[in-house]
């Protein structure tokens, strides 16, 4: 039966160039998730988009001298070109300062003030003198009551994870001009999270097996100590502005309206598609599955903040008063990717950039690679030297080499699929674990396990190299073609089976040795960068188009006689002199 799977993927700030830090956190994940659902046959809906109104983009525009608007742009052209480059596949990847999203966070803000979970309050917030202007939170900077970190931002640090009000840092300094921050007194709207508590406390409580063992057991134990009520305005200029004419200066602060942008993409899309209420069906229909891909430092506002906003609209939007929208499915938020021991950031420079990397390395060679050193369950780190050496020993030693020898082979001496006679308990055996493999990989696929599954599929790889080197047909050509077109055969079927297993964390190549083993269907479907006009708002999207995609994934034998083309290699051996090269880039 046909299943709902909304991915739903962190929205970056627009304030700096993706890093693999991101794509190993949630981009990357998601991506893999959403086309092994497309090959299922389930009806994925992929939605994210750029954070436009994240103070980093602010403070980047201050260094830079230019407006926020100059920078959220820029970066957003970039991701969109960097995601299509590596084959991140959105139905939609949109931005936070379209019409469409400023009407939707505010219809929420608006229901639940209706609902009576906001409330105002004045409060204490810091201004600097020297800049004579309230100071956000992320203009804040100073030492976590909790951990001791020095560098822990207004917000949230960064070292613990812990959600902070910028009136809990010790040595408070402002990073817009240095100064030290006075308190000066201003009226704020409050989202009421301690009312909302029980239902959040109640949806965490529920049954979660799907649920990591970190995310969930971080999200009740913040739960346990009590939720307080958190500001959701702030007196800043970039920004939404309230859908309230007595506040004219004050606007949503980002954290509530960013996660918002889930909600405001999908109905995006449906406008898009010519469907306006086609959205409802992800995130109404209580079987659909709506999973959130993101870094730990996003757990609580995905596993506590925003179910507490999608249960206080209640039935926002629906058609009928009994539905309610759906809470996240799973949360399955990934550790962090470090940069040989120490942690990747935009704001320090220590980044390996995606287009960077792209402009020298192939999509699925980095694909590969930040799979097998994902941060699933624990911190890993992306090391240069081990970079190539599992390009070179793995993608194109063990996968690589396997796809090119026996279709070069085949086509020379065969030109097509050969006839198989009569098959031993060898060629039984790998045909066997081809069509197993179809379970296996699936299973941890769904099970968003990225690994494990890339190492069940490369097992199949492994055991046909093993399969060759008994067979041999190379030499078995020369005694007994029809024996070397039975080994070729049986070698082949492995070689279709790993094109599709291997298709969602390599898409590219897989595409490529489709062509080659004579497919006429691509796997998937087309993505490219559109203008969407809006409101007479003109504006940049990244979008998926699955019409073309008719690939299943089941086993599926490669019919006899099919014509081959004759193949190029799928996958680029590296020099490791690029190991020194690139650890002397890093330090320039």
């Amino acid at each position: 039966m046909t299943k709902k799977i909304l991915v739903a993927v962190a929205w970056p700030y627009a304030n700096g160039d993706l890093h693999i830090g991101h794509l190993a956190g949630a981009y990357l994940p998601a991506d893999i998730y959403a086309r092994y659902h497309r090959l299922v046959g389930n009806d994925v809906l992929m939605v994210s988009g750029s954070d436009s109104h994240g103070t980093p983009i602010t403070v980047r525009a201050d260094q830079e001298g230019v407006s926020p608007r100059e920078i959220f742009e820029r970066f957003h052209h970039r991701f969109l070109e960097a995601q299509r480059d590596i084959g991140i596949s959105y139905d939609l990847f949109t931005h936070t300062d379209t019409p469409n999203h400023h009407k939707v966070a505010q219809d929420i803000f608006t229901r639940l003030l209706e609902n009576g979970y906001l409330y105002v309050e004045k409060q204490q917030q810091y201004y600097s003198e020297l800049s004579q202007q309230f100071l956000p939170d992320r203009y804040i900077e100073g030492t976590c009551p909790h951990c001791g970190y020095t560098d822990a931002r207004g917000d949230q640090c960064d070292n613990c994870g812990r959600l902070l009000d910028a009136l809990e840092l010790k040595n408070p300094r402002s990073k817009r001009d240095g100064s030290t921050p006075v308190l000066r007194e201003t009226e704020h709207f409050f989202l009421d999270l301690a009312k909302l508590e029980p239902a959040v406390r109640a949806y965490l409580e529920r049954e979660k097996e799907e649920w990591r063992p970190n995310v969930i057991k971080f999200s009740q134990n913040y739960v346990k100590g009590g939720l307080k009520g958190r500001p959701i305005t702030r007196d800043i200029e970039w920004g939404i502005p309230l859908p309230l004419d007595k506040y004219p200066g004050k606007r949503l602060y980002v954290w509530f309206e960013a996660v918002i942008g889930y909600l405001s993409a999908s109905i995006e899309w449906s406008k898009l598609v010519g469907d306006p209420d086609a959205w409802k069906s992800w995130w109404y229909d209580p079987a659909a599955l709506d999973v959130y891909f993101i870094g730990k430092d996003n757990i609580p506002f995905h596993t506590i903040i925003w179910p507490a906003e999608l249960i206080g609209i209640e039935q926002l939007y629906a058609d009928d008063p009994a539905q309610r929208l759906n809470l996240p499915y799973d949360v399955p938020a990934n550790e962090f990717m470090n940069l040989a021991g120490a942690k990747f950031s935009k704001s320090h420079g220590r980044m390996i950039s995606v287009p960077d990397l792209l402009a020298r390395y192939d999509a699925d060679a980095i694909r590969y690679y930040i799979t097998v050193v994902l941060p699933e369950t624990s911190d890993s780190d992306f090391y240069w030297d081990d970079f190539i050496l599992r390009n070179n020993g793995e993608l194109v030693g063990v996968w690589g080499n396997l796809a090119h020898r026996v279709l070069s082979f085949t086509y020379k001496h065969f030109g097509a699929v050969p006839e198989p006679g009569a098959l031993a308990d060898a060629d039984l055996a790998l045909l066997a674990q081809a069509e197993a493999a179809f379970v296996t990989v699936g299973e941890r696929l769904a099970a968003r396990q990225f690994r494990a599954g890339l190492t069940e599929a490369m097992a199949l790889a492994r055991e046909a190299n093993r399969y060759l080197e008994i067979k041999s047909p190379w030499s078995q050509i020369k005694q007994d073609r029809a024996a070397a077109g039975t080994s070729l055969y049986v070698a082949l079927q492995a070689i279709n089976a790993l094109s599709v297993l291997l298709s969602p964390y390599l898409p590219f190549s897989s595409e490529q040795l489709r062509r080659d083993l004579g497919h006429t269907t691509p796997l998937f479907g087309a993505q490219g960068i559109e203008e969407v006009t809006a409101e007479g708002q003109v504006y940049s999207v990244l979008r998926y188009d699955p019409t073309l995609a008719t690939v299943r994934w089941a086993y599926e034998e490669l019919p006899i006689g099919r014509s081959l083309a004759k193949p190029a290699p799928l996958f680029k051996k590296l020099d490791e002199a690029l190991i020194e090269e690139e650890l002397a880039r890093m330090e320039k």
